[in-house]
């Protein structure tokens, strides 16, 4: 059948740029919700696969002999048999392999414990296309994997994170179903934790977004400017104190800011233990990046004299969207790394077919299965990947004071 058409000036009379903006949107919409059920009825929820022995060994951090050791005395959960006799594991059934092993060996189990605290990671850049949702997803799944308690914050007004999990913004995040349900000034503020959901990905919850998160960036200056309003309840600390309300449920929260140095972005800086700037490594996008910087460094800086907190456990530099073969990208890290030195990341996330391939289908290169592409680029694509979110954990496990991996 094919694809409804918009109308045009020339075909139906002259409109607005309003109506037909209106227009396309409402045709836009509703193909794209015919797509996402056609890859996803109705009554289908979005499932994770299965990871073969192999996979869940090394995501455990023990060998393939020993899981099969396991599976044979009957500790531990008992994997699927595949038709060829493979064993598979769910993420649910790796996590409860973890706790199982974690009675011998307390490392097993990564989640903090202590005085270690949550760590909040705001994924940020001012240009869009510099992979930070991509970068943002990936991350809070890597971590997931290896069996942290993990929240993925969309504070995104386009909500990409979101319809990466499985949440078409327009359809399924109802009023008040946002962050923006917890940091409003209003009476109808509610708890973050009803607004939180689950994912179909074991250990990874998700606070989606929808266009509602807007209403922040309007509410707030009415608020500054009201002379009844209580000096005191600052809009920069909104996200953080919701943010402190879940302290207790997860080890990291990995927050998707928006593309805008708005009062969201800015909210987000303040909650956030940790900042990563994607940076794609041409010369507008570095420039676009440098008026981001000028302009965070005097905003944050009158934030941090109202009483922001602004202090960091790091600040790294991811360069995304990598070409290794691009000459000009490559003096673009050479001249960042000259400058910025250890502060960025020495991984590099590669741009990737198999990051493309699996995004046709709403999905990660953690999430597509190894078989339904080609095995080198997936393989050289999970590397690339890995080797990113390995650095960011060392990090994470240095402001905790553990040892790195």
């Amino acid at each position: 059948m094919p694809s409804p058409k918009a109308a045009t000036s020339e075909e139906s009379g002259s409109f607005s740029m309003d109506q037909i903006i209106a227009g396309d949107a409402q045709i836009l919409s509703s193909q794209l919700q015919a797509l996402r059920e056609k890859l996803f009825p109705p009554e289908a929820k979005k499932q994770l696969r299965r990871f073969s022995s192999g996979e869940a060994a090394k995501l455990i951090g023990v060998t393939d002999s020993y899981l099969r050791h396991l599976s044979t005395i009957g500790e531990g959960p008992e994997p699927e048999k595949t038709a060829g006799g493979r064993r598979a594991y769910t993420l649910d059934q790796i996590h409860a392999l973890r706790q199982h092993l974690a009675k011998a060996k307390a490392s097993y189990m990564p989640t903090r414990v202590g005085n270690e605290h949550l760590q909040i990671i705001a994924v940020t850049n001012f240009k869009g296309g510099s992979g930070k949702t991509t970068t943002a997803a990936h991350l809070a799944q890597y971590f997931a994997l290896r069996g942290y308690r993990v929240l993925a914050v969309d504070l995104d007004p386009q909500a990409s994170l979101s319809a990466l999990f499985g949440y078409q913004p327009e359809f399924d995040v109802a009023e008040n179903q946002t962050l923006y349900g917890a940091i409003r000034y209003d009476s109808a503020q509610r708890s973050l934790c009803d607004i939180v959901r689950p994912t179909y990905f074991a250990g990874l919850d998700l606070v989606p977004a929808n266009l509602e998160l807007h209403e922040f960036e309007h509410d707030t200056p009415k608020i500054l400017a009201d002379s009844a309003h209580d000096p005191s309840d600052l809009f920069f600390a909104r996200v953080a104190n919701a943010l402190r309300s879940v302290d207790d449920r997860y080890d990291l929260i990995v927050i998707d800011c928006p593309p805008q140095l708005g009062f969201l972005t800015l909210s987000a800086l303040c909650a956030a233990t940790s900042v990563l700037i994607t940076v794609h490594p041409q010369m507008l996008d570095i420039a676009s990046m440098n008026q981001f910087l000028a302009m965070a460094s005097d905003l944050l800086a009158v934030v941090r004299d109202a009483g922001g907190n602004l202090d960091y456990d790091w600040v790294r530099y991811l360069f995304t969207r990598y070409e290794p073969n691009d000459g000009p990208q490559a003096q673009i890290v050479a001249f960042l790394r000259n400058l910025f030195g250890e502060r960025v990341l020495t991984a590099m996330m590669v741009k990737s077919t198999a990051i493309s391939d699996a995004g046709l289908s709403k999905q990660t290169i953690y999430e597509a299965a190894r078989e339904s592409m080609n095995r080198q680029t997936y393989d050289r694509a999970v590397e690339a990947m890995d080797d990113v979110n390995r650095e960011i954990e060392r990090l994470a496990r240095q402001a905790w004071g553990r040892p790195t991996p």
